[in-house]
């Protein structure tokens, strides 16, 4: 590794240890930061513990480093969502060998109780395709708000081909039911894959 990229990797975790500790001393109490590929995803006070959320984020951020080091382009081509130590992993490469060395990296990472591969090989076939993604995770987005409100920030979604991957924690079973029924509604939508944890 040349020194240009080292002191690249090294700008780049610290901007994002930055972040994590700005994010979790200037939020109100009722949020904290986690975060899936490039979304953020702010979890409602009682869903997570403190040092949850500042476990979660540092496992994001070590997961990151390892796909930039690893080059084949895993760090742009794949979405991570981290739960209590569960890994969701989403996006698009191109063979299996990619696809499962992406998950021997993830597992490297201290603290890691799970993970959850939902890599699939292949590509969107077209901008219009990547653009429709885009679009059908901001309705999502937009959904969530709509149904239930303030909490419809709590879920992380990531959509690859029309297919929306839901994550997130949530102890209002009731609320996430309306919230899968709504996103059904969304034009372009094939499938929903449901990875919320339902907590008593």
């Amino acid at each position: 590794m040349g020194f240009k990229f080292k002191k690249f990797l090294n700008i780049f975790l610290t901007f994002n240890i930055f972040l994590l500790f700005y994010f979790i001393y200037s939020c109100s109490p009722t949020s904290m930061l986690a975060s899936g590929g490039g979304t953020a995803m702010v979890v409602a006070e009682g869903d997570r513990s403190f040092g949850t959320v500042v476990d979660d984020a540092s496992i994001k951020v070590n997961i990151a480093a390892k796909f930039l080091n690893a080059g084949n382009n895993l760090f742009v081509d794949l979405d991570t969502t981290v739960l209590e130590g569960r890994v969701l992993l989403t996006g698009l490469v191109d063979t299996q060998e990619v696809r499962i060395d992406a998950v021997r990296l993830v597992w490297e990472v201290e603290g890691i109780r799970e993970v959850i591969n939902e890599i699939e090989i292949g590509n969107r076939s077209s901008i219009k395709d990547y653009a429709n993604d885009l679009w059908i995770n901001t309705q999502a987005r937009g959904v969530a708000a709509k149904t239930i409100g303030l909490r419809g920030i709590g879920y992380n979604f990531e959509t690859i081909n029309g297919k929306i991957y839901v994550a997130g924690i949530t102890s209002k079973p009731d609320q996430l039911e309306n919230l899968i029924d709504a996103l059904k509604t969304i034009k372009g939508v094939k499938e929903i894959v449901n990875y919320v944890i339902v907590k008593e």
